[in-house]
């Protein structure tokens, strides 16, 4: 297949708009060996992110990542997370630092704040600052932060660097249209879009399944497409076998008409107010 596309960071930076995500994994020790083997298996076939957390399996998410990275490393764009408990401007480093031991790797391209917790933003940002300075980390970005909170770190000292922002996002959680996603835009900001298909749920559903029989494609697909063909916004699937890798790779070449969008937006209307962020 082509070379996948890619997003651009504020900091010039690209990043592919497609990529493997790891929530769930490392959690069965049963499972690791069929984990690890659908990481290489997606990395073989061209992908070449992976997004990952700290908060995955207690950390063994990141170190079934190094297993299936291995030698590709300078070819591979790893996103990792640091709890919010975790992120005191000395707590965000530590945590970055068992990371990056964990992935058996010197350096994090993309380094998320998991969520907002208690932690003082600006903390946070000073130690994302050092941690570049440092070449820890290529870039910084928050997830499950909405509006205001993106607000409140744009104003901060540093905050003109986020890089991205990391929110659930698809056919049935489509609230971020509305203001977040607009905004991100204009700060020329990529959106990723994590649990694209619903953990599942959106499998089977009738729109995704009408549209799909139109292109020969699977519901999957189609939640995918969806995502993929919209400028600015990335997405991560977890495929833990290696059909799954497969089938939701083939997303990338599925091109959605103008009939079909309107089939989903009727059974998934666009949001017509703000709304709270959802969040898993």
């Amino acid at each position: 297949m082509p070379p996948i596309p890619t997003v651009t960071l504020p900091s010039g930076a690209t990043m592919p708009v497609y990529g493997l995500g790891t929530w769930r994994m490392g959690e069965s020790a049963p499972r690791r060996a069929d984990e690890v083997a659908a990481l290489r298996h997606g990395l073989a076939l061209g992908v070449t992110l992976i997004d990952t957390a700290e908060m995955y399996g207690d950390g063994e998410a990141e170190a079934i990542v190094a297993d299936a990275v291995g030698p590709r490393r300078d070819s591979v764009f790893i996103v990792s997370k640091v709890l919010p408990e975790n992120a005191s401007r000395r707590g965000t480093i530590a945590a970055c630092e068992g990371s990056l031991k964990r992935l058996k790797t010197d350096r994090i391209d993309l380094y998320l704040l998991h969520w907002r917790g208690a932690e003082p933003l600006a903390e946070t940002l000073e130690a994302f600052a050092a941690l570049v300075k440092a070449g820890k980390i290529g870039d910084w970005g928050v997830s499950n932060f909405g509006i205001d909170d993106m607000q409140e770190v744009a104003a901060l000292p540093g905050g003109s660097a986020c890089a991205t922002s990391q929110v659930l996002y698809n056919l049935t959680r489509r609230g971020i249209e509305f203001d977040l996603m607009p905004w991100c835009r204009q700060h020329k900001m990529p959106v990723m879009a994590y649990s694209p298909i619903e953990q599942g749920r959106l499998l089977g559903h009738a729109a995704l399944r009408a549209v799909g029989l139109r292109h020969g494609a699977t519901p999957a697909q189609v939640a995918l497409a969806w995502l993929l063909r919209q400028d600015g916004l990335v997405t991560i699937p977890k495929a833990s076998t290696l059909a799954h890798v497969e089938e939701n790779l083939a997303a990338l070449e599925l091109r959605l008409t103008a009939a079909d969008l309107a089939t989903l937006d009727q059974a998934f209307p666009p949001p017509r107010k703000a709304t709270p962020l959802a969040m898993l």
